[in-house]
C-alpha cells in the first residue's frame, strides 16, 4: 500500500493506492472543513465511461457534414493514424480557410496543475500553427468583466482578488454585511488551482457570533450558510432593491457628498434618473417593493443602517448571469460611492466573495507557474457564451462593448479542457449549431455530451495520471502532483497529444523547445522561484518539493490583508483609477457614447423578458435559478455520481406551497419544461426557497430520451441563449422561467 499527496480544485486529499491501483482518498490534514467530493475520484477514475482509445465518429469518416453528431457512434483507431486525421483537417482547414476558421473553444477548469493546464497547452498549440479565434471572458463573470473597467478602470477579476476586504479586516471593522446573491460555502469549495482551507463557513460564524449584522438578499436562504436576516427578493429585481436604498440615502441627507465630489464623476447626472425627473418614476421603497416584493419599510430600515455603521456590499457572481446583468455589478459600485465607505477597513464594496475558493484570503500574490502561451496572430475573438450564434451565423454582424463585429466562418473547433453541452445555454439550439463545422476535436478522459458530438475524440489523462505541480491564487500551499497511477488505457497526456501534432506540422521544437514534462516542470518552477524571491518570499527547491509533496509558504495572514482603495481614497489625484477620469464613474461618458439602450451611460433597472413580474410568468409560472453544485464541480466526476440511484435526476428545490398547488410530494421525479426543452428532476421541498422559485444546480451531464427530454437533470435544455446586453454579451442563464408537473413515467 502506497498513499501519496494529491490536489485538485475543490483541494488537497490524500490517496491510497494498492498494486498500482488508486482506491481511496481522505482528507488533506490542513483542511479545517474539507469537502467531500474527493471521494468519487477513484469510481470516476476507472468508469465505464473513459475514453479508452482515439476514436473517430463513423458518419464523420462518411462524410455527413455534422449531421450525426450526438446520434452515430464511433470507430477506435490507432493513435498515429488519429494523429494523422487531426493534423490533416488543421492543415486543410487553415489552407483553405484561413486560422480564423478554427475555434480554440476549450475554457478553464480541467487540470489543477499549472502546466497540464489543457486551455494553455492547446491555446499554445494552436498560436504555433498561426492562432485560431479566441473567445473573450467567462460564463462565471462576462458581464460583470465587460462594465467594471468602464467604472472602477480595471479588470473585474482584478478587483475580485486584489480589491477587497479580507475576512481578518471585515471581522475587526464591519458592522453590516449586505450580501447580494448571499456568500455559498458550496461555490468556495473550488478554486481555479485548487482551495486548500476551506474556512468560509468559520468566518460567516465568527462574523455571526460577534454580532455583525448579515443580510442576505436572493431567492434562497441557504445561499450563505449561517444564520441572517433573509430578503427574498424576486429574482433578477436586485437592481431595483439598490436604486431604492440609494433613493431613501439621497432624500434622507444620508449621502457622503465629499467622497462623491473627490472620488467619483457623474453622480449629478443619474441623481435626475434615481428622482424620477427624468423618467417620471423616483425609485423609492414603495416603487421597489413592487418588483421585489421586498417591504418598503424594509429597505427603509436597511438604507438607514447602511449609512450609520461600517457597512460592505457583496455581490455574488450569480447577479450578472441574467439578463442585464452588468446593471446590479454597476448599481452596487454607485450605492457603496454614496455610502462613502469605499477605501475604509471593512467597508465599501466587495465582488465574488464565495464564488470561488480563495477570496477573501489575506494572501501575498505570487506570480508564475504559467505556461506561456504565445502570440495569437488571429485578431478575431468572440464572447465566450456567444458559441451557438457565432456557429449559426457566420458574417452576421453584433455589437460588444462599444465595437460593431462580425461572426466569423468557423470550419474547425478544437476543444481540450471543458464541456460545453454542460455550461452553455439552451442545449438544444447548442445541439442544432454544433453540426455546423466540418470537423470538431476534443481532447477528453470520459465519454461527455461534448464527446459523444465530436468527430474526433483523443484519450486524455487525468490530473492523477500524470506529474505536474499544483498552486492556487489566494492559496499559501504549493503540491508536487505526482501521478498516482498509470495512464488509464490508451490515454495521453495534453502535451504529448500536442506534441505529436507540432512534430506533424513542423512546428515540434517551436511548440515543446526541446523540453519533456520534467524539464518543463523544472523551469517553470524556477522562474516562480525567482520571481517569488523577488517579492521576498523564499521557496524551497524542486527536489525538495517532490520530497515533502506539499509546502506551505509563508504568504497568508493577516500581516498580507489589504484595504482596497486606500490611497485613492486618500488622494484620487495622486493615485488615480484606470477610468478616463482616474473615479469611479457612477455615470461613463464611454459608456453613453455607445448609445445601447440596454445599456446606458448609468445603471438602470431594466425589466428583463423572463421574471416573475413579466407577462411569460402567465404561462411559466415558476422563475429557475440554476447554481453551482454542491457535490462537484461543473460537470466534473459526474459520471461516478450519476451511478448513485437517488442522486440522478438531480434535485430540484421547491416551495412546499408551490408542490402542494401542483400535488407533488418530496422524492417525486418531475418533469420541469418550458418552450426550448424539458428535463426531469428529483423534488426536494424546502421553506429556504421563496414561493414561485426553484433551485436545479448545474453539472448533469445532457442525455435525452427519444422525447427530447433530458434524463438527468440539466437546467441548461431551460435556460435562455440571449446575451446579458450589448456591452457584456454574457450568458443569462438566471433569466428562465418554468413550469413544473408530475411525472407519470419514471423509469430509469
Amino acid at each position: 500500500m502506497n498513499e501519496r499527496v494529491g490536489t485538485s480544485h475543490w483541494g488537497a486529499f490524500r490517496a491510497r493506492v494498492e498494486d498500482g491501483r488508486l482506491v481511496a482518498t481522505r482528507p488533506f490534514e490542513a483542511d479545517p472543513n474539507p469537502p467531500g467530493i474527493a471521494e468519487m475520484i477513484p469510481a470516476a477514475v476507472y468508469h465505464r465511461d473513459r475514453v479508452a482509445r482515439p476514436a473517430v465518429r463513423r458518419g464523420w469518416l462518411d462524410g455527413d457534414g455534422g449531421a450525426g453528431r450526438g446520434l452515430d457512434g464511433h470507430v477506435e483507431v490507432p493513435w498515429d493514424e488519429a494523429l494523422d486525421i487531426v493534423a490533416g483537417e488543421l492543415d486543410r482547414v487553415r489552407r483553405a480557410h484561413g486560422n480564423e476558421a478554427i475555434f480554440g473553444g476549450s475554457y478553464g477548469w480541467a487540470s489543477a496543475g499549472r502546466f497540464h493546464h489543457a486551455l494553455s497547452q492547446v491555446h499554445r498549440f494552436l498560436n504555433c500553427i498561426g492562432g485560431y479565434t479566441a473567445s473573450l471572458g467567462s460564463y462565471s463573470t462576462a458581464a460583470a468583466q465587460a462594465i467594471t473597467p468602464h467604472v472602477f478602470g480595471m479588470h473585474f477579476l482584478k478587483l475580485t482578488w486584489g480589491n477587497l476586504n479580507s475576512w481578518e479586516t471585515i471581522a475587526e471593522h464591519t458592522e453590516t454585511l449586505v450580501m447580494f446573491g448571499g456568500i455559498s460555502a458550496k461555490n468556495a469549495q473550488v478554486g481555479l488551482g485548487g482551495a486548500t482551507r476551506h474556512q468560509t463557513v468559520d468566518w460567516l460564524r465568527r462574523f455571526a457570533a460577534d454580532g455583525m449584522r448579515l443580510v442576505t438578499v436572493g431567492p434562497q436562504r441557504a445561499d450563505t450558510p449561517v444564520a441572517s436576516d433573509w430578503l427574498p427578493a424576486r429574482p433578477g429585481s436586485d437592481t431595483a432593491l439598490m436604486l431604492a436604498l440609494a433613493h431613501v440615502l439621497e432624500s434622507e441627507g444620508l449621502v457622503d457628498r465629499d467622497f462623491l465630489a473627490r472620488c467619483t464623476v457623474g453622480y449629478e447626472r443619474f441623481r435626475p434618473y434615481l428622482l424620477g425627473e427624468s423618467d417620471g418614476q423616483p425609485k423609492t421603497p414603495e416603487w421597489a417593493a413592487e418588483i421585489s416584493e421586498i417591504p418598503a419599510d424594509t429597505i427603509r430600515e436597511l438604507a438607514r443602517r447602511m449609512a450609520t455603521t461600517r457597512t460592505i456590499l457583496t455581490v455574488s457572481w450569480s447577479l450578472q448571469r441574467a439578463e442585464n446583468g452588468e446593471q446590479p455589478i454597476w448599481m452596487a459600485a454607485v450605492l457603496a460611492a454614496m455610502l462613502g465607505q469605499i477605501g475604509l477597513p471593512g467597508g465599501g464594496i466587495g465582488y465574488g466573495y464565495g464564488a470561488t475558493g480563495g477570496i477573501g484570503n489575506a494572501m501575498k500574490r505570487l506570480q508564475g507557474l504559467a505556461l506561456p502561451q504565445g502570440e495569437n496572430q488571429v485578431r478575431t475573438a468572440i464572447p465566450v457564451a456567444r458559441i451557438a450564434d457565432m456557429l449559426f451565423d457566420p458574417g452576421g454582424a453584433y455589437q460588444f462593448n462599444g465595437r460593431d463585429l462580425t461572426y466569423p466562418d468557423i470550419r474547425l473547433i478544437y476543444w481540450a479542457g471543458g464541456n460545453p453541452f454542460h455550461h452553455h445555454q439552451d442545449l438544444n439550439r447548442l445541439k442544432q449549431a454544433w453540426r455546423v463545422p466540418e470537423t470538431i476535436v476534443v481532447h477528453e478522459p470520459w465519454w461527455t455530451t461534448t464527446a459523444r458530438h465530436a468527430d474526433i475524440v483523443l484519450p486524455a489523462t487525468t490530473t492523477h495520471e500524470r506529474e505536474d505541480i499544483g498552486r492556487a491564487n489566494g492559496d499559501p500551499f504549493l503540491f508536487h502532483m505526482a501521478p498516482l497511477i498509470a495512464p488509464v488505457g490508451e490515454a495521453r497526456d495534453d502535451y504529448a497529444i500536442f506534441s505529436g501534432l507540432a512534430d506533424r506540422l513542423a512546428v515540434g521544437e517551436t511548440f515543446t523547445e526541446g523540453r519533456d514534462v520534467e524539464d518543463w516542470l523544472r523551469h517553470l518552477y524556477d522562474r516562480f522561484r525567482q520571481g517569488a524571491a523577488g517579492e521576498g518570499v523564499e521557496v524551497p527547491d524542486f527536489e525538495t518539493l517532490k520530497v515533502e509533496g506539499a509546502i506551505e509558504l509563508p504568504i497568508s495572514g493577516p500581516d498580507h490583508a489589504v484595504v482596497p482603495f486606500t490611497a485613492f481614497r486618500a488622494d484620487p489625484d495622486a493615485a488615480p483609477l484606470g477610468t478616463p477620469s482616474g473615479r469611479i464613474e457612477i455615470f461613463s461618458e464611454t459608456v453613453a457614447g455607445f448609445g445601447y439602450e440596454d445599456c446606458p451611460g448609468h445603471p438602470v433597472w431594466r425589466a428583463p423578458v423572463e421574471w416573475l413580474g413579466g407577462a411569460a410568468a402567465a404561462t411559466y409560472p415558476l422563475h429557475l435559478v440554476s447554481p453551482q453544485p454542491a457535490d462537484k464541480l461543473h460537470s466534473q466526476l459526474e459520471c461516478a455520481l450519476a451511478d448513485v440511484p437517488e442522486a440522478r435526476p438531480v434535485r430540484m428545490v421547491m416551495h412546499p406551497g408551490d408542490a402542494a398547488a401542483r400535488g407533488l410530494a418530496s422524492g417525486d421525479i418531475v418533469r420541469v419544461f418550458n418552450d426550448r426543452g424539458a428535463c426531469r428532476a428529483r423534488l426536494a421541498m424546502s421553506e429556504d426557497i421563496r414561493p414561485g422559485v426553484v433551485a436545479m444546480p448545474t453539472g448533469a451531464w445532457h442525455d435525452a430520451d427519444d422525447d427530447g427530454t433530458d434524463l438527468n437533470g440539466n437546467p441548461n435544455v431551460l435556460t435562455r441563449d440571449v446575451g446579458t446586453s450589448r456591452i457584456g454579451q454574457g450568458p443569462s442563464a438566471h433569466s428562465t422561467l418554468v413550469e413544473v408537473a408530475a411525472l407519470e413515467d419514471t423509469s430509469p
